[in-house]
């Protein structure tokens, strides 16, 4: 039984040691900033686009507030 804790034991360690290495090389080279910056790299590039898809989400879900948005699930806000 021993034996079998050790060997858990050394594969667990070896999984760890291979999970850390893997977030190592996930860092950004200061000449890759400037891709990142961009305004096509936002989540949503468009203060418009943003505002209509929050008028869509809150007239669909029937619920109002968080985004300053007034009304009802109607629509005809």
């Amino acid at each position: 039984m021993s034996s079998h804790r050790g060997v858990l034991g050394a594969a667990l360690l070896i999984i760890v040691i291979a999970g850390m290495n893997g977030c190592a090389a996930m860092s950004v080279h200061p000449w890759d900033r400037d891709l990142l910056a961009e305004k096509k790299m936002k989540l949503v590039p468009s203060p418009t686009e943003r505002a209509i898809d929050d008028h869509i989400y809150f007239s669909k879900e029937g619920s109002t507030g968080g985004q300053g948005v007034g009304g009802g699930g109607c629509g005809c806000n």
